[in-house]
């Protein structure tokens, strides 16, 4: 008899994130896809792909557990879902035990989590109301300056005398990088000061303990990112091996977790 796998789907508003985990605890599937407009097709085809790298069926799958902004549009798993919050809490509490500040940096909003000494949560704040300091901010200033969003890294890397931008507002910064364009700045050093844009607008969101995380997709494709806000904040910062997938690797969590529940019915079904 085959070995069972547990599931944690992460269904941002931007993209889905399904992790497998075996019974041991270890992460051995994963995919990450746009979530579209589809949030249930997309969390299908994901679990499809992340079995397939475990080794595994949605036979073997013993339990699911739902997280994110469409956590709530995925038929196929049971009522079993945790918040956000909680699944990025547990899975970086797991790679890194211990009292931690978390900064997730997501497609759509961007929060600081604050772990105690036990990995419980003692308070976290969410920016959701505009999109400075997201991904959506990013993709923003790249179609400003008419670059691919997955060059902004490289060029960050390469300034030399960063332009800053004196508002976090994505109109107000999209006219002021249009201005540093008509004064000849480099596009390397106005995309530094849109990364510094970034940070300082998660940075002043709350204040940090002395262990920082940094998880989200927009640090998983921009790590000089990581680079920067440790030097803005004097210390290293941690990382999962797979930032981007810290939210759903916590639910895959819960879902080991409940390994003992009784199950009367299969917790996945096939959607066509």
């Amino acid at each position: 008899m085959s070995k069972p796998v547990f599931v944690g789907l992460d269904i941002g508003a931007s993209r889905t994130k399904v992790a497998v985990m075996d019974a041991d605890g270890a992460l051995i599937g994963y995919a990450v896809k746009k979530s579209g407009t589809d949030f249930g097709r997309t969390a299908s085809a994901c679990l499809d792909i992340s079995l397939k790298m475990a080794g595994a069926t949605r036979s073997h799958v013993e339990r699911a557990v739902a997280t994110g902004y469409g956590r709530a549009n995925v038929p196929f798993v049971t009522k079993t879902s945790k918040t956000e919050i909680g699944c990025l809490a547990r899975g970086c509490s797991h790679y890194f035990p211990g009292a931690l500040s978390i900064i997730d940096i997501g497609g759509q909003d961007n929060k600081i989590v604050k772990l105690d000494a036990a990995g419980r949560r003692s308070s976290f704040k969410m920016n959701r109301k505009c999109a400075a300091g997201t991904g959506a901010f990013l993709e923003e200033m790249a179609g400003r300056l008419d670059i691919p969003l997955e060059e902004m890294n490289d060029l960050a890397r390469q300034s030399e005398e960063m332009v800053k931008l004196g508002s976090y507002c994505t109109v107000f910064s999209g006219t002021e990088v249009l201005e540093s364009i008509r004064h000849g700045k480099k596009v390397s050093d106005i995309v530094k000061g849109i990364f510094y844009s970034v940070i300082k607008r998660v940075l002043e969101m709350d204040s940090l303990t002395d262990r920082v995380v940094m998880t989200g997709g927009v640090v998983a494709h921009n790590p000089y990112l990581v680079r920067m806000t440790e030097e803005l904040i004097g210390r290293e910062v941690l990382l999962p091996k797979l930032p981007q997938l810290a939210g759903a690797v916590g639910a895959a969590l819960y879902a080991r977790a409940g390994e003992a529940a009784a199950v009367s019915q299969p917790l996945l079904r096939r959607v066509k």
